[in-house]
């Protein structure tokens, strides 16, 4: 195996002017941009930059230096070498194959299945997780990808590729660091600062941009902070529905007299979900995780349509600031470990007062169930996985073809504290990378840059080292936040307790017409010889979900199981024949 200046080349199909390095012996691509471009002596663009921090300080040196979004590849023809870089949270998507005759290397993977012998067989066990497990699993091996002979570079990492093989290397982590033992006051002020910082320097790049808008804290702090460092209202664009269970309009209205220039509400009530999941496909390359997505692929297309090239958003505010639901029993299992029961009982009793739910109980019991299931007590900051979420569809899936009960997902707990490890693996494992790469895949389809400052490496650093008491206290979560954007947001907004959550009523789009739609799916031959699931299993959770949506008893609907059982049919139709 060789590689010569001759036999390799280097591309890129976007929408983007492209600018490629100079120096004969270097060749230099990157997917994505680099946002402290100012601070590497004038250099003209990003290329140019990566270019010369190579040549002082070498690849690895030269991404520990650099804060971006971006997948690199560059070509060092004098030591006939190839390095991959991907930036630290994996924003930017980065494959690649290796085969006894070629090295090749693509931000989507269908580049690479269409080269000889590699192809586009299915790695079965992402088929099993997708089909039969929850989608915090679909990443848990970040090395994977959907097909079988196709790499995926994990975030924070780089390949270095030369004739004596294939080396990766891990250039950045979040480590074990002391907490903070600074006043809340001054550290609200230190991450608003970040905050503000990591927003400016993103609008520097950004062109013409626009800003999504939920209900919630996240979104609305960027676009905070993004009118406070232009001094002007941004445009946003929010997805609404007339079906009150996750419609966010009036949570919406207070942030738009002051923030927003125009609110663009994009209505999603009774989509053509199969029709708008195939185009989704064609996009991806692969399933969609969840129907929040497909909300977000009709925004991104309304935004494209009205000539933004840029999209701003909130995606990582949830995990660095304990703003799920579940990372309460974290919270609750970090008291209970320091010994600290009195206070642990005093957030149990106002996490039950705030967010009690008819369907989703708080109370005492429910959160000491909650430690016994998903922690180690003798293991500091060990978390175990929630086999009840991942095995609830086991029997919906032919026990031939994957049987869930042997997976084990990799739980990594590199700190003492559950809180910071649930957020670790939610972000290196489970919930982000899957958001990343819709993000990434859906902006760039209609020719926009996707923006999310949230996961500048400083604000992240910076997060882990804030005491769980500065993001949940008093059963309200996101309080370091909520103080850092006190005079910025509007107050309706800055104290809301309640948390909606962006998602999207899949239960009503799998109802009537919907719903016929899938029990063809599931009828078909082609489906049932596949051999993935028990169609039989299949048939009796669309009666039950039809039940539950059509007579409104307060059960936990299947809208997600039917979600990725439509995104799986339809990628493994979409594959080329015989390979699906």
């Amino acid at each position: 195996w060789h590689m010569a200046a001759g036999s390799s080349a280097f591309g890129v199909a976007d929408w983007r002017k492209q600018v490629f390095s100079t120096p004969t012996s270097l060749q230099v691509v990157i997917d994505g941009m680099i946002f402290n471009l100012h601070e590497f002596n004038a250099a003209p663009n990003d290329i140019a930059a990566i270019v010369a921090l190579y040549e002082t300080y070498g690849f690895r040196s030269m991404l520990e230096r650099v804060n971006g979004d971006f997948a690199i590849a560059l070509y060092d023809t004098t030591r006939n070498k190839l390095f991959l870089g991907r930036d630290r949270f994996g924003i930017k998507p980065l494959y690649y194959t290796v085969t006894p005759e070629f090295f090749a290397f693509s931000s989507q993977p269908r580049m690479l299945c269409c080269l000889p012998g590699v192809g586009a067989d299915p790695n079965h066990q992402f088929i099993a997780l997708c089909a039969g497990s929850h989608y915090r699993v679909f990443d848990n091996d970040p090395d994977a990808s959907p097909y079988a002979k196709v790499a995926q570079l994990p975030a924070a990492h780089m390949l270095e590729v030369s004739s004596e093989g294939v080396t990766k290397t891990c250039y950045w982590t979040l480590e074990e660091m002391p907490d903070f033992t600074d006043s809340e006051p001054k550290l609200a002020q230190h991450y608003r600062d970040l905050l503000r910082d990591s927003v400016a320097l993103r609008l520097r790049r950004a062109e013409k941009p626009a800003f999504t808008l939920s209900g919630g804290m996240d979104s609305s702090s960027v676009l905070g902070c993004s009118v406070l460092e232009t001094g002007r209202q941004q445009h946003a664009f929010s997805t609404v529905y007339t079906d009150k269970t996750y419609d966010e309009g009036d949570d919406i209205k207070p942030m738009l007299t002051a923030h927003s220039a125009q609110w663009h509400p994009v209505q999603v009530d009774n989509p053509d979900v199969l029709g708008i999941v195939q185009r989704m496909i064609e996009v991806h390359d692969e399933p969609v995780a969840t129907a929040t997505w497909l909300s977000h692929f009709l925004l991104c297309e309304q935004a494209a349509k009205q000539g933004f090239r840029s999209l701003f958003g909130g995606l990582g505010g949830d995990e660095l600031n304990a703003g799920e639901y579940e990372y309460f029993f974290y919270h609750f299992a970090d008291l209970q470990q320091a010994g600290a029961n009195g206070r642990l009982d005093h957030e149990i009793t106002l996490w039950a007062r705030y967010h009690d739910h008819p369907l989703y109980k708080k109370n005492h019991a429910v959160a000491f169930e909650a430690l016994r299931r998903l922690i180690d007590p003798h293991i500091p900051g060990r978390c175990r996985p929630d086999r009840v979420r991942l095995e609830r569809y086991r029997n919906a899936l032919n026990r031939d073809f994957f049987d869930l009960s042997g997976f084990e997902p990799v739980m990594d707990h590199p700190f003492s504290s559950y809180l910071k490890n649930r957020t670790f693996q939610d972000m290196t494992r489970e919930t982000i990378p899957c958001c990343l790469r819709a993000e990434d895949r859906q902006c760039t389809a209609f020719g926009l840059d996707n923006f999310v400052p949230f996961f500048d490496y400083r604000l992240v650093e910076f997060m882990f080292r804030v005491p769980g008491s500065m993001k949940i206290r008093e059963g309200i979560t996101k309080r370091l936040l909520r103080e850092a954007m006190r005079g910025i947001l509007p107050e309706e907004t800055r104290t809301r307790i309640k948390k909606t959550g962006w998602n999207a009523p899949a239960h009503l789009w799998f109802s009537g017409k919907g719903l016929d739609a899938v029990r063809d799916l599931v009828r078909s031959q082609r489906f049932k010889e596949r051999g993935i699931y028990n169609v039989p299993e299949v048939c009796r959770l669309i009666e039950e979900h039809e039940h539950i949506v059509t007579s409104g008893i307060a059960r936990e609907n299947h809208m997600m199981f039917l979600w990725q059982l439509v995104n799986m049919e339809l990628w493994l139709e979409h594959l080329p024949a015989g390979e699906g």
